[in-house]
């Protein structure tokens, strides 16, 4: 199966609950105020949120008022058009400028944040780059154990302290080590554990300037991964990181877990921060670039 296909089924439930519901509105029934009210409740209900449905609702009235849309087809053309338009062009994650690369990895415990780490360090791999983890949830023992695994599985190399040591030394220890031994990217997993909130966002701002006396320039990336199970609360979890330390980029997994795909276009709207990669699945490969056009339209058919 190609990774489109994956998409298409990954995205079963987001589309049983969004798309068929806009077909079935219109079923028989004629496009007037009434039908467009109940396209945007089923928009905001599908986590699209109001800023991006409200965008989307004016330029679908515009078009029926001047009667360039009048049937279920031409509503959903529009609607495509509309959410490609919303989450703008591709940006992936791509390696620039001095080595090493440095990525770090932030996000709440239990997104999927060590897995994609893992994914992304074995793709990176396969591109032909050469990879380092540094093994920075020092909180939990088996945050440092199952980034071992997966270095050991995508073939990287791992620095790493003892369970409770300080993770910003951790941090420098591997970009130190990455700048003798030219490596070329170097990926920093962190905590995530929100109970501590304000120690937490404390201890993140710590490792990135610790990250910045490494390397003046680094963090080149700061991503944060986020689970899109979780719908709206995604996006406070986004708005939390992106305040205490600026977030780059987006990975957001457990997509084909989901109904609530739809938090995409809420991302994109209420924080313009750009979703970079998504995860539709739990093998290797299924960690890949997000692609708008491709996304929206795996949605739709």
């Amino acid at each position: 199966m190609g990774f489109f296909e994956r998409l298409k089924e990954g995205l079963t439930k987001t589309r049983k609950d969004f798309i068929e519901k806009v077909e079935s509105i219109f079923i028989g029934r004629k496009i007037d105020e009434e039908t467009l009210e109940e396209l945007e409740e089923i928009l905001i209900t599908s986590d699209i949120g109001t800023k991006a449905t409200a965008e989307i609702m004016t330029v679908i009235q515009e078009k029926v008022n001047k009667g360039e849309v009048r049937d279920a087809d031409s509503v959903k053309e529009l609607l495509k058009k509309e959410m490609i338009a919303i989450l703008g062009h591709s940006q992936p994650l791509v390696v620039y400028g001095n080595r090493p690369f440095v990525i770090l990895a932030v996000g709440v415990n239990g997104v999927g944040k060590t897995t994609t780490i893992g994914k992304l360090a074995s793709r990176f791999q396969s591109q032909g780059f050469s990879v380092l983890l540094a093994a920075g949830d020092t909180f939990r023992a088996a945050g440092i154990e199952q980034l071992e695994i997966w270095a050991k599985r995508a073939g990287t190399q791992l620095v790493k302290h003892q369970h409770g040591s300080d993770p910003s030394a951790v941090a420098f220890d591997a970009i130190a080590a990455a700048k003798k031994r030219g490596i070329d990217v170097v990926i920093v997993d962190t905590a995530g554990r929100l109970h501590t909130k304000s120690n937490l966002m404390e201890e993140l701002r710590k490792v990135r300037r610790t990250i910045g006396k490494a390397m003046p320039e680094a963090p080149h990336e700061i991503l944060l991964v986020i689970d899109a199970t979780t719908g709206q609360n995604a996006i406070r979890q986004a708005e939390l990181f992106n305040e205490a330390i600026g977030i780059t980029g987006i990975a957001l997994t457990k997509l084909d877990g989901t109904a609530k795909g739809g938090i995409v276009f809420a991302i994109r709207k209420i924080l313009g921060i750009p979703v970079r990669l998504i995860g539709v699945g739990e093998g290797i490969d299924d960690l890949r670039d997000f692609d708008p056009k491709e996304f929206v339209e795996a949605l739709f058919s």
